[in-house]
């Protein structure tokens, strides 16, 4: 019983099946772990926008933690969108309660077509109640400017940025580059003990990049679950987000999905700081 590595995604549901724990669980499934969920919000959303969402009773929250807690031997989770500081607060509550494994952190905060995924309020309940629990962190540009409360405009405004997050109390840190501009899209990785690196694919010119964040962190999870050590699960995630991306699929009107059945792609360097 309970030998096939398991991962659990806490997180908000995207009707329009690109993004949150739709894109999650694809992931997990791709990567051969076997996914779950915790609903936190749903939404309705297409590759347009996010027309509606509604937040879950953070009672019916709790009772999906312990429902999955007294079956199965989940061995590592992420988090998505968490909504408000009161969704933020239970999803602490019940992590401090429960064995998940390492815990993946995308700080979701703003969809595609603008439209907020957590409130304002919940910036300083992430950083001081959720970023201590967690093993990495996986912000792109505009989340880190929020997290770390400065402006990111350079690889070594990057780099400052992953070692101000850091002292929050979350152990690895990755900024994801995708804002930037230039032929390569490059993410800066900081790791607990302070060793750093650059992984860095080519820039693909399309629209169809929704739910790249969810992709990206929902395959560290899935690879942290079947027991891949960490630096190779962050390669691995980078691969499978780039193949995502290249190996585009046409779905939808808007900033359409990426491809989860892509193959990891082989154009990814990694460089030594």
């Amino acid at each position: 019983m309970n030998e096939t590595p398991q991962v659990v995604t806490i997180a908000g549901s995207d009707s329009g099946g690109g993004a949150g724990m739709q894109a999650d669980l694809k992931t997990f499934q791709a990567r051969h772990a076997f996914g779950m969920n915790i609903v936190i919000a749903l939404t309705a959303q297409n590759t347009l926008g996010v027309q509606e969402s509604y937040p879950i009773p953070p009672a019916f929250i709790d009772a999906q933690f312990a429902s999955l807690a007294a079956d199965f031997q989940i061995r590592a989770a992420k988090t998505g969108m968490l909504a408000d500081r009161e969704h933020v607060a239970c999803v602490v509550k019940n992590l401090q309660a429960v064995d998940f494994g390492p815990l993946v952190v995308d700080p979701v905060m703003i969809a595609k077509g603008g439209h907020p995924l957590l409130e304002a309020d919940a910036i300083t309940s992430i950083r001081t109640e959720l970023l201590p629990l967690a093993t990495i962190v996986t912000p792109n540009i505009p989340e880190a400017e929020v997290l770390a409360d400065c402006e990111i405009h350079t690889e070594a405004d990057m780099m400052k940025a992953a070692k101000m997050i850091q002292q929050f109390g979350v152990k690895h840190v990755i900024i994801k580059g995708g804002h930037q501009v230039g032929e390569q899209a490059r993410d800066y990785v900081l790791f607990a003990s302070g060793e750093s690196k650059w992984l860095s694919g080519p820039r693909i010119e399309t629209q169809n990049t929704h739910g790249t964040g969810d992709t990206f962190s929902a395959c560290i999870a899935a690879e942290l679950a079947k027991g891949t050590p960490l630096e190779e699960a962050i390669l691995i995630g980078k691969q499978f987000i780039q193949g995502a991306i290249e190996q585009g699929i046409a779905v939808g009107h808007g900033h359409g999905p990426t491809n989860h059945w892509a193959t990891l792609s082989e154009s990814i360097k990694e460089s030594k700081v």
